[in-house]
């Protein structure tokens, strides 16, 4: 009995232990498990909130390369002023730093522009005066992309500057009366063209340049010419006599009797390009002079980098899927083209930032500001998010308006939390990789956004932020689209 009696007390413990044994591994078999299905939820939502992306791909080859994009009837190639496709300004002497202190300049000048509403200068004077204009209603200077148009008969090739934020149309002038800058194309001479002529200081359509260039043309006392002027915010201008003219888009479409002013006085920064060519919303624009050829619409991608080029087209036809948003209303400016942004997200995260934030300074797109300028709530809120979809990589110092920064020369591959804009009507638009990054070098890749000074200033959605997508401006729908892959 003794005998049984200790056997059947140690029965029960030896299954004990075999069962213990048997729920330790069960449950490291299911600690396993759950961990693996978390492992593997992070990792599907990394990369479904991120891009995986080269970091070469980020930055520019020593090489050109062409634009991937559709060839359209009415197009032009978008080229990138400092990059190795342009013939303009390829000294290599233009830094980062130069860039973004340029743009600091056109964004302080738009603020300041919107925010006084300043009237019109009166200061324009005759050719031969010293006296520049000391304000107007232009907001660039020198603007980053280019494309190639035909002037006069015979047409002559002159490489302009395109602006959304603009809308006379301008190019620098023979015999230079007071200045010319130095540029790559041969510079323009009406006298040699048998389609140029001069718009009088009396015709209706000298007045016009009033409310394009912010300032009141002159009358040539000489020649009865309507003279105009046009300063920009980096203190770049060009004065010159108004006149009409032939503009070839492509060879098989030609607009007549189109207006421009021809430069006779042009300082400042414009440096390379032979002018500029406005696609403002103002009646002198290219935009509504070539209302009846394309309808009022226009589109273009601008490159991934400053290597490969994009286009600008002309009219609606072949243009695929974009996802459409009204024109805002709130915008305070008859040129520019605005938006209503009602939210971000950064890697799948909503950001806590209610709408009236952007509405209450109202928002635009501009193709010649290069950093999308946000109000301050909302880009603390962004900067926050980003810095956490990045912590795997180390910060680097900052750089210039840019105050989170990256060194990824240790990585082939990184990965980057998606942005996503949503504007009024329902149209999200995640932005590319090449969108949310300025690539300075491998050792400082930054966040490609900066804050407005308080939360009343305009918002401005910038030109890194629409690399490769095409934007699309339909002015007779009242509408601005958005497309992916537009171009590489």
């Amino acid at each position: 009995m003794p005998r049984v009696m200790v056997m059947a007390t140690q029965m029960p413990s030896f299954l004990f232990a075999s069962l213990t044994l048997l729920f330790f591994f069960s449950s490291l078999e299911k600690g396993f498990a759950f961990q693996t299905r978390r492992e593997n939820k992070e990792t599907n939502n990394l990369h479904q909130h991120s891009h995986l992306v080269h970091l070469s791909s980020l930055l520019p080859s020593s090489s050109c390369s062409s634009s991937t994009g559709p060839k359209r009837k009415a197009s032009l190639e978008v080229v990138h002023k400092h990059g190795p496709c342009s013939q303009l300004n390829n000294d290599g002497r233009t830094t980062h730093s130069d860039i973004l202190r340029l743009d600091q300049e056109r964004v302080k000048y738009i603020h300041s522009r919107l925010s006084k509403n300043l009237g019109h200068d009166k200061t324009v004077k005759e050719l031969d005066s010293t006296t520049l204009p000391a304000k107007s209603g232009a907001l660039i200077g020198s603007g980053n992309y280019f494309v190639v148009v035909g002037l006069g008969t015979p047409k002559r090739d002159l490489s302009l500057i395109f602006d959304t934020g603009s809308d006379l149309t301008w190019t620098q002038c023979q015999p230079c009366a007071k200045s010319c800058y130095e540029q790559k194309d041969q510079i323009f001479d009406p006298s040699k063209s048998t389609s140029y002529s001069n718009i009088t200081c009396k015709s209706p359509l000298c007045t016009q340049l009033a409310t394009a260039t912010g300032n009141e043309p002159k009358c040539s006392s000489s020649t009865q010419a309507c003279i105009y002027g046009i300063q920009y915010g980096d203190q770049s201008f060009s004065i010159g006599i108004f006149g009409s003219e032939r503009l070839s888009v492509t060879s098989s479409d030609v607009i007549d009797n189109f207006l421009f002013g021809c430069g006779q006085d042009n300082e400042g920064l414009f440096s390379g390009a032979a002018g500029l060519i406005g696609l403002g919303r103002h009646p002198i624009s290219f935009v509504q002079q070539t209302s009846s050829k394309y309808s009022k619409i226009f589109s273009y991608c601008l490159p991934s980098t400053s290597s490969s080029t994009g286009y600008l087209t002309f009219g609606g036809a072949g243009i695929g899927n974009i996802k459409y948003t009204p024109f805002s209303t709130l915008s305070r400016h008859h040129t520019l083209y605005g938006l209503d942004i009602t939210g971000i997200a950064v890697g799948g995260t909503k950001l806590p930032v209610s709408s009236s934030t952007f509405s209450s300074g109202g928002a635009i797109i501009d193709s010649g500001t290069v950093i999308t300028r946000l109000p301050p709530t909302a880009y603390d809120e962004l900067r926050s998010e980003f810095r956490k979809g990045m912590s795997k990589y180390q910060m680097a110092s900052a750089l210039s308006i840019f105050d989170t920064c990256y060194d990824l020369s240790g990585y082939d591959e990184v990965y980057i939390p998606k942005i996503n804009f949503v504007f009024a009507g329902g149209a999200a638009v995640d932005l590319p990789a090449v969108g949310t990054l300025y690539v300075a070098s491998a050792k400082q890749a930054c966040l490609a956004f900066a804050p407005n000074r308080d939360d009343s200033d305009i918002t401005i959605f910038g030109n890194v932020q629409q690399k490769t997508l095409e934007v699309v401006y339909d002015l007779g729908g009242g509408r601005i689209g958005f497309g992916a892959g537009g171009c590489k």
